[in-house]
């Protein structure tokens, strides 16, 4: 199996994937919903880090430091960049201030300064918005973004015909990176049969909103 399919399987079990029926933010009712917010022990956010430095590695994408957006950017860059250095790479990383700090060291961004290519680290990539701040932040200091490394593509059509990481390609010029993506989920369930009950509707969701990746 690989890791793609041992992420969904991962994600599954720690109750972060889960089938049903939700309301997503563009009002469609969803047979999956994915929360990352969920990974909140340090088991499950060190098994994490481990499959985005997999899809790191696996994209073939060149960088030099890790920048996570604020909030949930920030656990997230520091605990990939301990994967990487486990690894034997050791990435500086960074993050910014919601509010920009008017006291001490200052400014908005803390960690390593903003330099050379930078690999954008979220979870997911819903309007884009944190992207567009990060690329912005990154630019505005000299550096270059490198591409954007999430945790989950849901392969769905935003307000036109292309989903939210399409949009970010094409506004940015920059590759997004899915540790897995809707494809991975619904090859999970084809392979095992405890998910059947689901995979009409997840399909259907697909046929309906999905986007080729």
């Amino acid at each position: 199996m690989d890791f793609r399919q041992d992420f969904i399987k991962f994600a599954i079990e720690c109750d972060v994937l889960r089938f049903g029926e939700f309301k997503t933010k563009a009002g469609r009712l969803s047979p999956y919903f994915f929360n990352a917010g969920l990974f909140n022990d340090g088991q499950s956010l060190g098994q994490l880090a481990g499959f985005y430095a997999k899809a790191a590695a696996s994209s073939g994408i060149a960088f030099d430091m890790l920048f996570g957006p604020a909030y949930k950017g920030i656990p997230l860059v520091a605990a990939i960049a301990i994967a990487l250095a486990g690894q034997g790479q050791n990435y500086p990383f960074a993050f910014n201030r919601k509010e920009a700090k008017d006291h001490g060291e200052g400014g908005t961004i803390v960690g390593a300064p903003l330099s050379g290519r930078v690999l954008i680290v979220d979870d997911v990539i819903s309007a884009g918005t944190s992207v567009r701040e990060s690329v912005e932040l990154i630019r505005a200091a000299g550096a270059i973004p490198a591409g954007v490394l999430i945790a989950l593509d849901r392969q769905e059509r935003g307000q036109g015909e292309l989903s939210a990481v399409q949009e970010v390609q094409r506004d940015y010029g920059i590759p997004v990176i899915a540790v897995a993506g809707l494809k991975d989920l619904m090859a999970y369930i084809d392979k095992h049969p405890a998910l059947a009950e689901h995979r009409a509707r997840v399909a259907d969701y697909r046929q309906r909103y999905g986007v080729d990746a």
